[in-house]
């Protein structure tokens, strides 16, 4: 008779604590669980160029973070800031080229190897 009283109370107790819920709180400023905080956020992004083109052709990113172009073309290709802050010289095929962007803002470039193909942009966000 104890014994089938004792597993009936844990069997109630198993079905109660299931169906509890815990809400717990944060101090203010701090992340609620599942939200994304600074140092979650990707610090780097890739850009390959591909068929003549950047793509992708406009990457928005964080202030801080560094782009990484891979050149997936067979031809040499260069990564030219329109206002001459960054200049990756000419990238070979299957080549890298990467510029850490340390302040907000949008930044246009070129291919000077190939002046018809078309600008990317990256948008730095502060």
């Amino acid at each position: 008779m104890k014994k089938t009283l004792i597993i009936g109370l844990l069997v109630i107790f198993v079905l109660i604590s299931g169906c509890t819920t815990t809400t717990t709180t944060t101090p203010a400023g701090e992340p609620t669980p599942g939200e994304t905080t600074p140092a979650q956020i990707s610090t780097e992004q890739q850009v390959n160029i591909k068929d003549y083109n950047f793509v992708p052709d406009i990457a928005e990113v964080p202030m801080g973070t560094t782009v990484t172009w891979v050149n997936d073309d067979n031809v040499p290709h260069t990564i030219t800031s329109v206002s001459g802050s960054f200049d990756s010289g000419s990238i070979g095929p299957g080549k890298t080229y990467s510029y850490k962007f340390n302040q907000a803002g949008t930044f246009e470039y070129s291919c000077t190897n190939h002046p018809t193909m078309p600008h990317g942009k990256v948008v730095v966000r502060g």
